[in-house]
């Protein structure tokens, strides 16, 4: 899958990497890279887990599901972070209190 793909995970490495450092500035480039990434990732975990239900293998599939999801995390331990939307936080306006004229 790596070597298939290795432009694509080699520029999401790279902004795996920036996201690792600062969550909040490169969340979207994250998410717009991510998205490719996965597309990539469930492609081939499809092709897999396909391959050993035809054998005969149904049971196994989930769990070798699991282990082709830990094997990513290894490499982009982040990747659960992919489609979070980053909100920050507006300044609290300062508190004001009227006076009433009589």
């Amino acid at each position: 899958m790596l070597e298939a793909n290795k432009e694509l995970f080699d520029r999401f490495k790279e902004v795996h990497d920036r996201y690792f450092l600062n969550q909040e500035i490169h969340q979207t480039e994250f998410n717009k890279e991510g998205e490719k990434v996965l597309v990539a990732i469930r492609e081939w975990e499809d092709k897999l887990c396909r391959q050993s239900e035809a054998a005969g293998y149904g049971t196994y599939t989930g769990g070798l599901a699991e282990k082709f999801q830990a094997e990513i995390k290894k490499l982009f331990p982040l990747i659960d972070h992919i489609g979070l939307i980053s909100t920050t936080p507006t300044p609290k306006e300062k508190f004001v209190l009227k006076k009433i004229i009589l």
